[in-house]
């Protein structure tokens, strides 16, 4: 990010690039902080795994139905206020899971279901200003935003794992947490961009936004690849923890110490992943990132024992970092089209994320929960096959090289004249 002026602008650049960081890290904070009591929970309530797959289902259910609103709310009320409003629904959705646990059930799982719609329209909000700050800047830096998120899952299942040790009531975890978002949020998105759009007008024949990007095979693709991530990020942050503590008959805060392993090797994936994608490339970066999550979660699986356990989710956390972050930049390469299609990406993958691990609980309790990781390891090598479309097709990089210095978002290459680019100073 160049810092070179002490201009208004590159200041309010600086300060929503930190924001953007802060409102990533508070989601992550959100979903980790009540994923990481899940074991309580779970003994709580006498759960098995299908039982645990259902309650999981509840927040798939309250994203996916608001996933159809969410573009068209963005784009009316702008993701400042979208997400300053849907972190105060996060808030409301943590508080009543803290209140439930300990008084009344139904209200816990009224909350998931508040916290699922209210994260989907988050997602949204802040990748599609993200992706507005990557193309101010003109640089590759949604992955690095995304590490912002699993920092805070990190620091989530971190902090989980020591209420778990210290042995805080649920209640009073979660509850902190609920204030603690509801506040802090609100403030970090003021200093988001005023216009989050564009910096070119777009060309008078571009498709309008909205069902336009919906049609386009390329979009759909990277959706579809995104969601591949999705699901075996999604699998990786609600399966390992309970995975761990079944197997090896060990302790609630050893699975959490797994879980929160996971994330870490997601956070370390996707902080280099500006400097993975610049050297390999967009798609050698994500055939290598879906053969290092195929090969953690079967040694997961199948491995011997506890340290197999963590190493397989050290290589299982590390490649599923990069689908997401990379294919919301893939859908951002024509500046006049980027809203619609992070939209729809984010969209298709947010099904994944929130979609599959419940359907993983349903298989494991049929099967046996090795079975159904190897359904998603299947898949992750199956996304190798879709990678190519991250690549810029040759309008779109004629079009970036015209209008904008993104000196690493194709395929590895430089900018044409890196001295004269303000933004590799």
């Amino acid at each position: 990010m160049s810092a070179r002026t002490g201009s208004p602008d590159s200041r309010a650049s600086v300060t929503a690039v930190r924001a953007t960081y802060l409102v990533f890290a508070a989601l992550g904070l959100a979903g980790a902080t009540w994923a990481s009591r899940l074991p309580h929970i779970r003994e709580r309530m006498d759960l098995d795994a299908a039982s645990v797959g259902l309650l999981l289902l509840l927040i798939a259910v309250g994203g996916v139905m608001v996933l159809p609103l969410a573009g068209p709310i963005v784009t009316r009320v702008g993701p400042r206020w979208a997400v300053t409003a849907v972190a105060l629904l996060v808030g409301a959705g943590l508080g009543a899971m803290a209140f439930g646990f300990a008084f009344w059930p139904p209200l816990l799982f009224m909350g998931l279901f508040v916290l699922g719609t209210a994260t989907g329209v988050w997602d949204v909000a802040v990748t599609v200003h993200a992706a507005a700050v990557e193309r101010r800047l003109g640089q590759v830096l949604m992955p690095r935003f995304f590490a912002g998120f699993s920092a805070g899952t990190v620091a989530g299942a971190c902090f989980g794992a020591l209420m778990s040790a210290l042995r805080v009531p649920v209640s009073l975890h979660v509850g902190a947490v609920a204030l603690l978002i509801a506040l802090l949020t609100p403030w970090a998105a003021r200093h988001f961009l005023s216009e989050p759009r564009p910096a070119h007008p777009p060309r008078v024949n571009a498709p309008k936004a909205g069902p336009a990007a919906w049609r386009e095979p390329r979009t759909v693709v990277i959706g579809l690849l995104a969601l591949a991530f999705a699901l075996a990020e999604g699998a990786g942050s609600n399966r390992i923890s309970l995975a761990v503590i079944d197997r090896d008959r060990t302790t609630a805060a050893v699975g959490t110490l797994a879980y929160a392993a996971f994330l870490a090797a997601v956070t370390l994936g996707r902080w280099l992943g500006p400097l993975i994608v610049d050297r390999l490339g967009r798609s050698a970066a994500l055939r290598a990132a879906a053969g290092s999550a195929c090969a953690g979660i079967v040694l997961f699986a199948f491995g011997p024992g506890l340290w197999t356990e963590f190493a397989g989710a050290l290589l299982w956390g590390t490649g599923a970092a990069l689908g997401f972050p990379i294919g919301l930049s893939a859908g951002a390469d024509d500046p006049a089209r980027a809203a619609a299609r992070v939209t729809v990406i984010t969209s298709i993958a947010y099904c994944g994320f929130v979609g599959g691990p419940p359907l993983i609980g349903l298989l494991a309790d049929r099967t046996a929960l090795a079975t159904a990781l190897l359904v998603v390891a299947a898949l992750m090598a199956a996304s190798i096959t879709l990678t190519g479309a991250a690549s810029p097709t040759a309008q779109e990089a004629a079009q970036a090289a015209s209008t904008g210095p993104v000196h690493v978002a194709h395929e590895g290459e430089h900018h044409a004249d890196r001295h004269a680019c303000d933004h590799c100073q």
